[in-house]
């Protein structure tokens, strides 16, 4: 088993910037991709960013040029710089840790930003 722990959230205003960042921890042998995603109030969850081992990178086209992932993989630890952050960036954001065969989950944290 994988734990995936969460950590960053928080409210702030339009402009403003946070940094969220995620621990994995548990039955851990190497951990292929990562990345964040968010369930904005009342709409469907959606992909924010995500890093392969590699290094290889994916953004929302909403937050591209705004927000950066990246990876510590010596601290199995995912990062996601916001910048610029607007009031639709408002979710709670969630890591997924995952590969061939399996996915986990961390338990989220509420990004707010008000205008």
């Amino acid at each position: 088993q994988v734990q995936l722990v969460e950590s960053g959230g928080g409210l702030v205003q339009a402009g403003e910037s946070l940094r969220l960042s995620c621990a994995a921890s548990g039955s851990i042998f190497s951990i292929g991709g990562m990345g964040w995603y968010r369930l904005p109030p009342g709409k469907q969850r959606e992909l924010v960013a995500a890093i392969t081992s590699s290094g290889t990178t994916t953004y929302a086209t909403s937050v591209r040029g705004r927000f950066t992932i990246s990876r510590d993989n010596a601290k199995n630890t995912v990062y996601l710089q916001m910048n610029s952050l607007k009031p639709e960036d408002t979710a709670v954001y969630y890591c997924r840790a995952y590969g061939p065969g399996y996915e986990y989950w961390g338990q989220g944290t509420q990004v707010t930003v008000s205008s």
